[in-house]
């Protein structure tokens, strides 16, 4: 798949989740204030990747429309949430994000908590609302895992693990030098949970999956889920702030355990090859030429400058 047809295909995830969201965040009656917030951080030009696994991960067996969609825009309201709360004072303190203003910034630090609630329950309303036409049982399958991909088993403990590392608490007044292990540890819930959740999620949107295809789908996400992060630590030491869309350097600043700081440039680029090469490798052994969309979010990833 080359590249022009894969932007295509990021583009039209996007708009669809983007006119889902547009819908879900009207204000009405609600406070304003906070829709306007939870809007800035949702209209913010993401790349709406995790959306596109899950609807590319369910296109492999032939299921689209509202079902996939729904999942999608959930995960996304997920994502958008973790940013809001992650750039935070409290957190890494950014004031930038996609290019714009942090809602911290736009907005308050009160308002951007509250809106960054208000998204993480969101998703779950839109995976539970009835015109979602999914058995009770699947979706059911779908709130527990995204809720354990999301939360101290996923992103937020892996969040808890990345301010640890820094020293940023009474008893651990000191930075760690985390190995291999720990840092891969770190970063799989941290930043894989969710692209792992994202991919499997098409299969349990399908009426039947094989335990093949669905080992297959999750050696995958876990390499991109890995492929990404090193590619986000690299574009921290390398890329242009402009095109990055936040600050740069700050992880080195920060004593954050990266995949740079471990392995350096060139061990950190041979590690994205190798996640890389063994994503496409599980999914072509069990999809063949289908998984031709997924595979190329590995080559999209690795070449990207934001």
């Amino acid at each position: 798949m080359d590249t022009a047809f894969l932007s295509a295909r990021l583009q039209g995830v996007a708009a669809e989740v983007d006119a889902f969201m547009g819908v879900a965040l009207t204000t009405g009656r609600r406070p304003e204030r906070l829709v306007a917030a939870m809007r800035h951080a949702v209209f913010a030009g993401g790349k709406r990747m995790r959306p596109y696994l899950v609807m590319e991960s369910a296109r492999l067996f032939g299921v689209e429309g509202h079902a996939p969609l729904c999942v999608a825009t959930a995960l996304e309201a997920v994502h958008c949430y973790s940013l809001v709360h992650d750039d935070l004072p409290s957190m890494d303190d950014d004031d930038m994000r996609r290019g714009q203003p942090t809602v911290h910034r736009a907005y308050d630090e009160a308002t951007a908590i509250l809106a960054g609630d208000a998204l993480l329950t969101l998703a779950f309303s839109i995976l539970t609302q009835s015109s979602l036409k999914l058995t009770a049982a699947r979706k059911l399958r779908l709130v527990a895992m995204l809720a354990e991909a999301a939360g101290l088993d996923g992103m937020v403990g892996g969040q808890m693990l990345d301010l640890a590392a820094e020293g940023r608490f009474a008893a651990n007044a000191r930075r760690q030098k985390l190995g291999n292990r720990a840092i891969r540890r770190l970063q799989a819930l941290k930043t894989g949970a969710l692209i792992e959740f994202a991919v499997l999620a098409g299969a349990v949107l399908a009426p039947r999956t094989t335990p093949v295809e669905r080992r297959a789908l999750a050696v995958y996400g876990r390499n991109l889920g890995l492929a990404f992060q090193i590619r986000d630590d690299l574009l921290d030491i390398e890329g242009e702030a402009a095109r990055v869309g936040k600050a740069l350097a700050k992880d080195e600043a920060a004593g954050k355990a990266t995949f740079v700081a471990l392995l350096g440039i060139d061990g950190a680029r041979r590690e994205l090859d190798r996640a890389s090469d063994a994503g496409r490798m599980a999914l072509q052994g069990a999809f063949g030429n289908q998984a031709g969309p997924l595979c190329a979010l590995l080559d999209f990833n690795r070449a990207r400058d934001h």
